[in-house]
């Protein structure tokens, strides 16, 4: 049973990685805790996702458009979070794309440069974000589709630990440390932060975009298996960005 002062640091760790807000200052978080934050990943959700709807409220608030308002929220994430999703599906898009082996599309997620399948990746996946987020917003009328669509692909994209094992050796790993399976206690809470959203906000669009994005995750598992028999942190990242797509073209 962890104590309150392990919670504390796995919250630390949780928000030290998916933002770049200098919490790490509050205390000194080793790799164990990060190993345990796979069920946190959906509360994180509530600060990214937060932000873009601070900011598209405020925009929208002092007279924006709705295509600058959408613009600004998806620079203000991807600023708050040092680009950690987009770099993990760019380096997925290069690795998926190019690799003719297991060996090869490792190898390839594993260099730091930028290929011609993350450049594209990253291009379309902005241009159909920021049509999408036009839609959906004025559609919905609440800014807080922003934080649903946040939580639920992050608490989606956990899952990835439950039905994939880690694809490369854990001293490989970025974070030094393979992320440990969630107990049946540490999966009910990273439920409740990645489902209250949606209980708050209910809505049968947000449901079955949802389950939409569920079977999404679900066969991209399928591929990451056939492909490299496992996940990596690219993967985990790729798996949110295009769950997150997913939930938001559903909704459409």
């Amino acid at each position: 049973m962890p104590t309150l002062q392990s919670i504390f640091k796995r919250i630390i760790a949780t928000l030290t990685l998916f933002t770049r807000l200098p919490l790490w200052r509050l205390c000194n978080v080793d790799a164990e805790h990060y190993r345990h934050v796979v069920p946190l990943w959906s509360m994180a959700g509530w600060v990214t996702g937060g932000v873009m709807a601070g900011i598209y409220y405020v925009g929208q608030t002092v007279g924006l458009s709705i295509g600058l308002c959408v613009a600004l929220a998806l620079a203000g994430r991807t600023l708050l979070t040092g680009a950690l999703h987009e770099d993990g599906f760019a380096d997925f898009c290069d690795g998926f794309g190019g690799g003719t082996s297991r060996e090869s599309t490792l190898r390839i997620m594993k260099d730091s440069h930028i290929g011609t399948y993350g450049v594209l990746g990253l291009v379309l996946y902005y241009i159909i974000m920021w049509n999408l987020l036009t839609t959906v917003i004025p559609a919905t009328g609440s800014v807080m589709t922003f934080i649903v669509a946040d939580c639920m692909s992050k608490f989606i994209s956990s899952t990835i630990v439950i039905f994939l094992p880690y694809a490369r050796k854990e001293s490989e790993a970025k974070i030094q440390a393979v992320y440990a399976r969630p107990t049946v206690m540490e999966f009910l809470a990273g439920s409740v932060f990645g489902l209250l959203p949606l209980c708050l906000f209910f809505s049968w669009a947000f449901v079955l975009s949802s389950l939409a994005a569920l079977a999404a995750a679900l066969m991209l598992f399928a591929y990451m298996h056939r492909r490299i028999g496992g996940y990596t942190g690219d993967c985990c990242g790729a798996t949110f960005i295009i769950t997150e797509c997913v939930m938001y073209m559903a909704v459409v």
